[in-house]
């Protein structure tokens, strides 16, 4: 199968940052921040792949500065690396103080997605030809990245057939 660039899908969306968006601590809700990042990493899973695509993990998501009412953020994404139907997508997310310019990597995140033919089945995915720097160095790491999926995902499996399913009150 062919290869495609990480630039081929790779999506940029800069936002205010309201009141409404606040959390008590006056920062962004986290809550907030994990939607954009799913949204903007299912663009990206999309236009790599050119499919329907369904979220699989959300394999991190790791808050390193608080994003304030003076900022904007900004959340670019691109396809790192792909399995044969998955696909490793990468956020960051800079916040720009609007008064300042000051700007800072606020968030980084990896999810993975799965790209879906005609009948919601699992349909094999072009690999990732990374070219600058920082896309070369997320592609050669991302093997074990997901090797350390794949080991939490049995994880949650042996958990699941663990847990009950019966009402708390029964």
């Amino acid at each position: 199968m062919d290869q495609r660039t990480c630039n081929e899908s790779r999506v940029i969306k800069t936002s205010r940052v309201f009141p409404n968006d606040m959390n008590n601590h006056q920062t962004l809700f986290g809550g907030k921040l994990m939607s954009l990042i799913d949204d903007i990493a299912s663009i990206s899973a999309a236009r790599h792949s050119r499919r329907m695509t369904v979220t699989a993990s959300t394999d991190s998501v790791d808050f390193l500065q608080p994003i304030t009412q003076e900022d904007s953020v900004c959340l670019e994404s691109y396809v790192t690396y792909t399995g044969r139907t998955s696909m490793e997508v990468f956020v960051k997310v800079t916040a720009e103080n609007l008064l300042t310019g000051d700007r800072k990597v606020a968030a980084t995140a990896f999810l993975t997605f799965v790209a879906l033919d005609d009948n919601g089945k699992p349909v094999a995915v072009p690999g990732v030809a990374p070219e600058t720097d920082e896309e070369k160095y997320l592609h050669q790491t991302a093997p074990d990245r997901t090797r350390i999926r794949k080991e939490r995902k049995q994880h949650s499996k042996d958990l699941a057939a663990f847990l009950t399913t019966k009402k708390p009150w029964e």
